[in-house]
């Protein structure tokens, strides 16, 4: 089993990058969204409900995944409401059925990210889409992200396009 960590801030194209390179290899792209956006819908987003339920299905999921022998891609945005150890708990998940996790980073400089903050696609899952909130809460997301592990790729996605980053993170598998 492997699984692809796709992680990066908001608007970083995650799930752009992760359909890409989901098309490109046949593997399972798990978006974080699809529980963040279900748990959300029952509980406030960083209420001690929402954090429990969401890291326990992001598991789940993982877990039974590694036991089948499921390769998948995972999408992350690591930000002050998750475990700091999360993403090392699920590469030793994943490492103890058997399988491996590559962590891929993607970056992007701020001016680009502010102008895809903004993008109506975005509103198509719960996704961050004010300025105004990303640049109150910059300095907690950029400390998760420097404190994950050390990335087996690290693409600019404002330099590369989700077909480029597809293909670097493929001929990496």
């Amino acid at each position: 089993m492997r699984l692809v960590f796709l992680y990066g801030q908001a608007a970083a194209g995650k799930l752009t990058i992760g359909r890409a390179l989901a098309a490109r290899t046949g593997l399972a792209l798990f978006h974080n969204h699809l529980v963040v956006d279900a748990v959300a819908s029952v509980f406030p987003f960083g209420s001690d409900a929402f954090v429990r339920l969401r890291e326990q299905f992001w598991l789940e999921v993982i877990t039974e995944a590694a036991r089948q022998g499921q390769s998948l891609i995972f999408t992350f945005a690591p930000e002050p409401s998750v475990a700091d150890d999360f993403p090392e708990r699920v590469q030793l998940l994943v490492e103890s059925h058997g399988g491996r996790a590559l962590f891929v980073a993607l970056t992007l400089d701020r001016a680009e990210q502010e102008r895809r903050l903004v993008a109506e696609d975005r509103a198509a899952f719960g996704k961050l889409r004010s300025l105004e909130l990303l640049r109150a809460l910059r300095g907690e997301f950029e400390r998760c992200m420097a404190a994950m592990p050390a990335p087996a790729l690290a693409i600019d996605t404002g330099r590369t396009s989700p077909e480029q980053a597809a293909e670097h993170i493929a001929r990496l598998l």
